[in-house]
């Protein structure tokens, strides 16, 4: 279709969808009732008496209605099927025309960015929850969690491991009827509207909003951080600040298998202490003192964690000694964490 053609789509569309000043008060009525008289359709509406016959003849002449010529003229709801099987097949011809010519804005350009919009935070989030490849970290609403349910359960069908922070929690679906297993790895609620949404895929790509922003349509402002330097303060702020002052959700995953990667240290961690057994590990990192890029692969010989969740590390054996390893900005171990991979038996292949 050429971009004559798509425009002149689109405007014929526009204009079979635009039914005139009192036309689509006057449609929606008639559909309700299936027949109504010009009377009545100026009584269900505000359509003053004498705008009806002519808007009424409007509607027929777009194959809307029927009009029955009697005393007194009845109007007839069509199937709207009917009625829309052009305008369909023409809105679909459309989407598929405007689909192959859409070009995903580049997300790398800008480290932070602002968003203005209600629908733009909506549709950043659903992006980041659909990108996730092992980690998600996730603040939402109630109402979020239903709008993302699919996607979440599509996460963690694909093995994603889900922190999901609901708020406020008195709303917060009742784990006796919700699956929450079906949308999350772990779950804990927390009190108030001043908890912001925040979501971080694999530790980089994330968004930060506050509730007002998606109460309503008025303008406001949402953070989209598209660096892993950025993207780990908001994964700190949620696994030390929202985390850990939430209420657990009980809930019983499945048992997800081995290997497995991670963004962040204090995920890694969190999992391996109830696994039994002995655990090996690929570090991708840094070198906190010189700076350069290392990979560290060994048996895990020891974990830190404390009760707040504020530490975490790890004490990896390899064939040249032991290398303590932390998450990002560590500074008393060897090793700042950037991609991490566990398995059973002998250390995973890091993947490019």
């Amino acid at each position: 279709m050429s971009s004559d053609d798509l425009r002149t789509t689109l405007d014929r569309l526009g204009e079979r969808l635009n039914l005139g000043e009192y036309g689509t008060d006057a449609y929606l009525a008639v559909l309700e009732h299936g027949e109504l008289t010009a009377s009545e359709i100026s009584e269900q509406t505000d359509i003053p008496q004498p705008r009806v016959y002519d808007t009424v003849r409007s509607l027929s002449d777009r194959g809307l209605v029927e009009l029955r010529e009697t005393r007194p003229m009845k109007v007839v709801a069509i199937d709207p099927s009917t009625s829309f099987a052009e305008v369909e097949s023409s809105l679909q011809s459309a989407l598929d025309e405007l689909e192959a010519r859409y070009t995903a804005p580049a997300r790398e350009t800008e480290a932070v960015s602002l968003v203005r919009s209600r629908s733009t935070i909506l549709r950043y989030l659903e992006e980041i929850v659909a990108s996730a490849e092992y980690e998600l970290s996730l603040s939402l609403t109630p109402s979020l969690l239903e709008r993302y349910r699919a996607e979440l359960a599509a996460a963690v069908e694909r093995g994603v491991g889900v922190d999901l922070v609901i708020t406020p929690g008195e709303e917060a679906p009742d784990p006796e009827t919700f699956d929450y297993a079906a949308v999350c790895t772990n779950a804990r609620t927390r009190r108030g509207l001043t908890t912001p949404i925040i979501a971080v895929a694999d530790g980089t790509y994330s968004i930060y909003a506050t509730q007002d922003a998606l109460r309503d349509d008025r303008e406001r402002y949402g953070v989209i951080f598209n660096r892993s330097a950025l993207g780990f303060l908001l994964s700190g702020f949620h696994g030390t600040v929202l985390w850990t002052t939430g209420e657990p959700v009980p809930l019983d995953p499945a048992e997800r298998s081995f290997p497995r990667a991670y963004a962040t240290m204090r995920r890694c961690v969190r999992d391996i202490q109830h696994v039994e057994g002995e655990l090996y590990a690929a570090i991708r990192g840094r070198d906190v003192t010189t700076g350069d890029q290392r990979v560290v692969r060994g048996k895990i010989a020891e974990y830190v964690w404390d009760p707040g969740e504020q530490l975490a590390s790890l004490t990896i054996e390899t064939g040249d000694g032991t290398v303590t390893v932390g998450g990002q900005v560590a500074s008393i171990e060897d090793m700042e964490t950037h991609e991490l991979w566990v398995g059973r038996e002998e250390p995973p292949q890091i993947e490019p």
